[in-house]
């Protein structure tokens, strides 16, 4: 590993944004302006925090659960719910792995931000899978994050859907557990972390390559996509805006 933090890694003068790396983000319009309702908190945050060329196809991903057809966006409009998102991506066309920076690491202002003002956070990541755990050219995804009832409701769905889901805990910082990673820096201290394998990233696209994943998602793409989406519509549903065990800050005694 060669950065510890996101803001390591900006400040590092042999790096340009927009030639090694670059940032996306969406943060959607909210506002209230009369006294007949009150708006929610935003709910949902979705991460891709290794995209491009360190995970590919998490960006891809990302888009597409946050509501978004990766090939047409920003030209054509979102169908149905959109949630904000965050993504880092490596651009080189080679070497991009040496700008992984872990998920507890993550410093971005933006993505620390977002997920700061949800309720709850999906991150998607890429993993090599490798024995005795799993063979190589294993399709497997990894469930994971603080979020029991959100990594509940995704495995649930995607064993439904004939994907190979397992429980994360059994593969240390793939588990996503940790309370500085940046999945779980939300409101409620929680998210949901997937981690794809290489064999089932590449399954989603027709052509695994940084210029033509978001012209060739499969099938296989977009029942993840749907999966991901349901099991939060799912959360969501049954959430209430309200902190549990949020304390309000008296006035010290006269």
């Amino acid at each position: 590993m060669t950065f510890k933090f996101n803001s390591e890694l900006y400040a590092d003068p042999g790096l340009a944004e927009g030639v090694d790396y670059g940032r996306r983000h969406r943060r959607h319009e909210r506002f209230d302006d009369t006294l007949a309702r009150t708006d929610d908190v935003p709910k949902t945050t979705i991460l891709a925090p290794h995209g491009g060329g360190i995970e590919p196809g998490t960006s891809e991903l990302c888009l597409a659960v946050a509501g978004y057809h990766p090939a047409s966006l920003p030209q054509i409009p979102a169908a149905g719910v959109t949630y904000d998102y965050w993504m880092f991506e490596g651009l080189r066309d080679s070497g991009n792995p040496e700008l992984h920076v872990t998920s507890t690491g993550c410093d971005d202002g933006v993505a620390v931000s977002l997920c700061a003002g949800s309720l709850n956070a999906l991150a998607l990541h890429g993993f090599l899978p490798r024995p005795p755990d799993m063979s190589e050219d294993d399709q497997v995804v990894l469930v994971g994050g603080a979020s029991t009832i959100l990594a509940d409701y995704l495995r649930e769905g995607l064993r439904r859907a004939g994907f190979d889901a397992r429980e994360a805990d059994q593969h240390g910082e793939l588990n996503g557990d940790a309370t500085c990673n940046i999945v779980n820096r939300t409101l409620l201290g929680m998210g949901a972390q997937l981690e794809l394998s290489k064999p089932l990233r590449e399954a989603m696209f027709t052509e695994h390559t940084r210029s033509q994943r978001k012209h060739t998602t499969t099938q296989l793409f977009w029942t993840f996509v749907t999966v991901c989406r349901d099991a939060l519509d799912r959360l969501q549903a049954e959430q209430i805006v309200a902190r549990p065990g949020l304390q309000c800050r008296t006035a010290d005694p006269a």
